[in-house]
């Protein structure tokens, strides 16, 4: 027997034995990969936070290796992951100690005052209910019900410290958790070019010549597209939040912190999030009253159509090139398999996808076309 023909025969009896335990022990197998992956959650927390990162710290090192002269250009890129940690940790304080107090009182100033909105609301409606001939609707039970939610969450909010003890182990675990995930990240942010460099080797080491290539442009489509998504999201976000706060000031200056909070928050999600942001910050705005509801709905799409047309563009560069019904597919189908997380990571992944496809059609539809005769001259 030759011994190339019985080792491909012992190696498809491994296979085999390999998908029959598998199949068997499943459960267990599954267990293990969870256990792993739980195991991996520092990783690939420190990976995310490299990723956000990235664009800061590549701005930064530019400048500092272009500044520091030939002598101390090494010292560029260690100051500049130094200089995107302290930005962060700025931006983080920042929103802690400035918009999370005047959040917490405009929820505190919303709660204490329900009872007046509702009664508001409560003449709307029969308003409303009298000019369309219908039985009225009554709030006072509503009114109750989301008096006692705002206060059980604020007392959730407010009593979080004195039961520390209780959930030591917890916060411990969330601590170590965190530490581990910004070592991890320095260190991919220090050693960004040593890592690329090492990731390259693997490519043309264990695959084909021919995709190597393939691959590499594939990573650095996923990379770019999903860099462009998170930076102008984020931005947008803060933009936008911004930019609604600053306008509700003048139009209910107690709420103009929650309202931008709202906004801006809500903008990260794509398509709906616009949405969701309106009515909600609508609904606040109109048990107060309904004119200056309509207002500020009216000045929010003037904002939202500046933003989308005018700032956005700019602060991006060039958007992920995905259709917009495809960008909607894409949000329903992630969002209803994966939760918010498919509802955020749903259209880069499907922006990835489209652009491959589309080069994939181009390359056959090339490979089809006849080549074109070629005229003689007479």
């Amino acid at each position: 027997m030759p011994s190339k023909w019985m080792r491909s025969v012992m190696l498809i009896i491994t296979y085999a034995v390999f998908l029959v335990l598998a199949v068997i022990k499943f459960d267990v197998i599954l267990d293990l990969v969870k256990q792993v992956l739980s195991s991996c959650r520092p990783l690939f927390l420190g990976f995310a936070i490299a990723f956000v990162l990235n664009r800061p710290c590549a701005f930064f090192c530019r400048h500092y290796e272009r500044n520091l002269g030939e002598k101390y250009r090494k010292l560029g890129r260690p100051l500049a992951v130094l200089t995107s940690y302290v930005a962060m940790i700025a931006i983080i304080v920042a929103l802690f100690s400035f918009v999370l107090p005047q959040v917490v009182d405009s929820i505190q100033l919303f709660a204490a005052s329900i009872s007046g909105y509702m009664v508001n609301l409560q003449t709307i409606i029969n308003k409303v209910a009298d000019y369309l001939d219908l039985s009225s609707l009554d709030l006072s039970s509503l009114s109750s019900y989301l008096r006692s939610f705002l206060e059980g969450v604020l007392s959730s909010v407010t009593t979080a410290a004195s039961q520390v003890m209780v959930v030591t182990s917890s916060i411990l675990s969330m601590f170590v958790t965190l530490v581990l995930a910004i070592v991890f990240s320095i260190y991919m942010l220090a050693g960004r070019e040593k890592l690329l460099d090492q990731g390259r080797r693997l490519l043309r080491a264990y695959l084909p010549a021919k995709y190597v290539s393939w691959v590499s442009d594939v990573i650095r489509l996923t990379a770019e597209t999903f860099t462009n998504f998170v930076s102008g999201q984020a931005i947008e976000a803060c933009i936008l939040g911004g930019l609604c706060a600053l306008g509700t000031f003048f139009i209910q200056a107690d709420y103009a912190a929650l309202i931008g909070v709202i906004v801006g928050v809500s903008a990260l999600i794509p398509v709906a999030g616009a949405y969701i942001g309106a009515i909600l910050s609508a609904f606040l705005l109109v048990m107060v009253s309904p004119v200056r509801a309509l207002i500020f709905l009216i000045f929010l799409s003037i904002l939202q159509q500046i933003e989308g047309n005018v700032i956005y563009p700019r602060v991006v560069g060039t958007s992920i090139g995905l259709p917009g019904i495809w960008v909607l597919t894409a949000v329903t189908v992630g969002g209803g398999l994966f939760g918010l997380l498919g509802v955020l990571l749903s259209v880069p992944v499907a922006s990835v996808l489209y652009a491959l496809l589309k080069q994939d059609v181009m390359r056959r539809l090339r490979e089809k076309q006849p080549a074109e005769p070629e005229t003689k001259e007479e």
